[in-house]
């Protein structure tokens, strides 16, 4: 998923914003829940989209592990079906003098029902 966002510790960053891209690994008991091809068995890729789109541009953060553990907690509160979720999140624009195409924090997490 990518979004274009305002985080980051500089006032440029918060002004102009930056790209993030962001994987989801969602971990729940499938061959338990889902037995009737029916989506409402199911996790909806598209409620979790919605969550993160709506999470990531809506707030603003210094720093992108912020973002993750914050992002984290909202995903496994909305979602309580979900057993473990691990997010990655990789910002492209980074305010650092070297050669690279991003950097990424990677954060996991488990629903303790």
């Amino acid at each position: 998923m990518k979004f274009h966002t305002y985080n980051g510790v500089f006032a440029e960053e918060k002004k102009l914003g930056q790209k993030l891209e962001i994987d989801v690994d969602m971990q729940y008991p499938i061959e338990e829940r889902v037995q009737h091809d029916d989506l409402n068995e199911t996790v909806s890729y598209a409620d979790v989209y919605g969550t993160i789109r709506e999470f990531v541009t809506t707030h603003s953060f210094d720093l992108i592990e912020s973002v993750a553990n914050q992002l984290l907690k909202k995903i496994l509160a909305d979602y309580p079906s979900l057993q473990q979720v691990t997010l990655r999140i990789r910002k492209y624009s980074v305010p650092i003098d070297g050669i690279f195409d991003n950097v990424e924090i990677e954060v996991a997490g488990v629903n303790n029902d």
